[in-house]
């Protein structure tokens, strides 16, 4: 059993006269997308609105509690958390693009750590 082929000069051409078509008429190719548009968004709206307010409610049996004891753990993490942030404002960084903060030792030390080789790759 043979397959139809697919003819993709026509699909081409047809394609062409299409759009032709509707560019020539572009009110009306607007006004029938937003038609369209409108269609799908209200069927879109009316599944997951209208449908879902027909479930029943589940009502629960006792009311909800505070817990006070999960507040008090929350606050004391958020605590924490707020001193190791105030902590870290207050640390000053070493700054690596400063020279005049490297010690003439520490520069000298890591001068002469590179090897012949990668001191020529370096320049």
């Amino acid at each position: 059993m043979r397959s139809p082929k697919i003819k993709v000069q026509k699909i081409k051409e047809f394609l062409k006269r299409l759009f032709l078509v509707l560019g020539e008429k572009a009110f009306l190719t607007f006004l029938g997308l937003l038609l369209m548009a409108l269609i799908f968004g209200a069927i879109i709206y009316y599944q997951y609105s209208a449908l879902t307010k027909r479930a029943e409610v589940q009502i629960i049996g006792e009311p909800l509690q505070f817990q006070e004891k999960a507040y008090q753990n929350v606050l004391k993490i958020w605590q924490e958390r707020e001193k190791k942030f105030e902590e870290a404002d207050l640390k000053k960084y070493f700054d690596p693009f400063r020279i005049d903060q490297l010690e003439e030792t520490n520069l000298e030390e890591y001068l002469n750590s590179f090897t012949v080789d990668q001191e020529e790759n370096f320049r």
